[in-house]
Parts: C-alpha cells; structure tokens; sequence
C-alpha cells in the first residue's frame, strides 16, 4: 500500500471498540465500592494496552485507547467541561426502537476549559503508541449546542452559549497539542439533523431557521480549531446514531453539503457511506480543496457481517468520480463501541472488520 505518513490514513478507523468483560465487570465492582478508582484505571490501563498492541498486529499506522475509560463518546467529555455537568435524565434517546440510559448533559454556568481529564487519559495512550501515531477522539463543540439542557441564566441564546464553546475549545485543542497529541478527532451527530425533510421540521419547531444554525454549527468549528498548530490534524466524524446497531437518522449529506464539504476548514472527514440511509456520493461535489481528505465509512461496525470487497473497491471507484482517489481514505463507518454497551458483534467480528478495511486499502492503493 502506498503509505500516507500524514493523518487521516489510507485505512483508518473511528475510535471506539468494544469493551472487554474484564472492564465492564470492573466498572460494576467500583460502582458497587468493591474497588476504588484508582484499581478500576489500573485495570482500564491494562485492557489498553492490550488494545494498542492488537492495533499494531494488524496493520493500523494510528491507534485509539478504544474509548475504554468512557460509558458515553460525548456525555463524558462535555460533562468534564467548566460549567457543565453529566447528570441522571427524565428519559433516554431514541434510537430506532432501541432506548439509551437515561443520562445527559447540562449547562449549569460559563462554558470553560480547565484541568480535564482525557487530558491524562490521552498521556497514557501516547506513552505506549510508540511509532505509531496516538489518535484521540473528543465530542465535537457543537453536541453541547445540540445535546445540553441549559440550567442557567448566563446563556439566553445559542450565539452567547457558542462563543464560550469557542474558546473552551481552542483552549482543549491546545492542551491535547501540548500533551503530544497531533491526531484529535471531533465526533459530531448534530449534522444529521439536518439530513431529512423531519429533521428540518424539528429544527424549525424548536425555533431555529436550519440554514442559519448549520452555518452556525460550521462557524464553531472552524473557529475552535483555529489556532491549531500547523502539525497538528484535526478530523470530523459525521455520524447518524450508533447505539447497540441501531441509529437515530437517515439522509443523504445533499442539504448542508456546501457548508460541510466547501466551507469546514478540518483536515479530514470522516463519512458514513455504509448503508442506503447515507444517500449517494454526489454531495462530494462540492469539496473544493485538495488537501481535505474524504474517509468513507464503507464498512459497517453495526453487524459481523464482511462486505464483498469488489462491491467496496466499486464504491470507491464511484466516489472518485467527484474526489480524486489521492484524497481518499476508507474506514468503519462509525466506531463498534459508541456507548459501553457495544454494538452487536463479536471481538473476533469486530478485528475481522478492521482487517477488512485494511486488506481493501492495501488492494486499492497498491
């Protein structure tokens, strides 16, 4: 394979992997005080490991800590955040027939940046990377703007609430730069409302115009990474849902594709293209710059089954047709573990689609 010595990589993935048993028992036996915080991240530390060097096996040039030390991919990141706190909601989300835990996040002051701790759970990971690149994955800003229920009279609007994200943000992607972090990835599920004729409607119903707010959502991030060092990658995953194989959204990228693919100023995207629910590839169209690379999420993390490799390089082939085959990556179309609860598949399916990705990668660019 040609090698792409630069993020994101020719075969790349998400982030998230299924929690061995080993941690979720643990996680029970510090929930229930038989052991304490400091016994349950020697045991998380240890399943890392494991992780990484698994990761290394088989071929990957990035690694993740697989999300292990997290319940939520985003709750527990933005409930880390000065001003916001994780807390026991009324109800769960909806996921097609499938209902989360009832947890979520709210804002209960001004949104800052200080003293997190993925902050030393990313120096672990870059202790035992080694030559391979460390890759941590962070909700991006704009879930809180999405997700957080605001119990203060601070914020009265959205444009005063994305402001403080702003600059909590730039003040995260320059401590994950200082820790060693060059590879930081912002997982973003708010887009997708945008996706579907019922995600308009709700947008609208809860009284924001959907044009307006998608470039606001756009100005966020562009404006959170903004003082990123020059050698440091910044990626976005755009995903539809991912709780135990089911998702919450359907729909192409067509409605907000020229802000997605022209105006995001991120070094990569990370796309969902697995399935009939993510439409075709002809809102790449507009991606007009040469240097963003396009990661198609082609291979699904929602079931064991393998993809037939022809069909995949034949999607590709298709995708190039609007991004030249050099922008082009391919990946998992979302991580297998978005939650602690996992997707439904084995450990064994779950490598058996990374070795997919990979083989097919090797195959394309040879």
């Amino acid at each position: 394979m040609t090698i792409t010595t630069k993020a994101p990589f020719r075969a790349d993935i998400v982030g998230s992997f299924l929690r061995p048993d080993r941690i979720k028992q643990a996680r029970l036996q510090k929930e229930n005080g038989e052991i304490t915080a400091e016994q349950l991240r020697a045991i998380e530390d240890t399943e890392i490991i494991r992780l990484v060097e698994k990761q290394k096996a088989i071929g990957l040039q990035a690694v993740t800590d697989g999300e292990f030390r997290r319940a939520w991919w985003h709750f527990d990141f933005l409930g880390g955040l000065v001003g916001a706190e994780f807390y026991e909601s009324e109800s769960g989300l909806q996921f097609n027939g499938v209902t989360t835990r009832a947890h979520g996040v709210k804002v209960t002051g001004k949104i800052d940046f200080d003293s997190h701790p993925f902050i030393e759970d990313y120096k672990f990971l870059h202790s035992i990377a080694g030559n391979h690149t460390a890759k941590f994955t962070i909700p991006s800003p704009n879930m809180l703007l999405y997700r957080g229920k605001i119990e203060t009279d601070i914020y009265t609007n959205k444009t005063d609430l994305a402001n403080d994200l702003i600059s909590a943000y730039q003040k995260a992607v320059q401590a994950f730069y200082d820790a060693g972090c060059r590879y930081l990835q912002l997982d973003d599920t708010s887009w997708a409302s945008f996706f579907s004729e019922s995600g308009l409607e709700k947008i609208k119903e809860q009284g924001d115009e959907p044009r307006e707010l998608a470039e606001l959502y756009a100005r966020v991030i562009n404006e959170s990474i903004a003082n990123k060092p020059e050698d440091m990658k910044i990626t976005m995953h755009i995903c539809r849902g991912n709780f135990q194989s089911t998702f919450t959204s359907s729909g192409g990228y067509e409605n907000v594709s020229d802000i997605i693919f022209g105006s995001l100023n991120v070094d990569g995207l990370f796309l969902e293209f697995d399935d009939e629910r993510s439409g075709g590839f002809e809102p790449l169209r507009h991606v007009n710059r040469s240097d963003l690379k396009i990661v198609l999420g082609l291979i699904t993390s929602k079931f064991g089954e393998l993809e037939n490799p022809e069909n995949i390089k034949a999607r590709m082939k298709e995708a190039s047709q609007y991004v030249s085959l050099d922008q082009l990556c391919l990946s998992p179309q979302c991580g297998f573990a978005s939650t602690e609860e996992g997707n439904k598949l084995t450990e064994e399916q779950q490598w058996d689609k990374v070795k997919h990705v990979i083989n097919i990668a090797n195959d394309v660019w040879k």
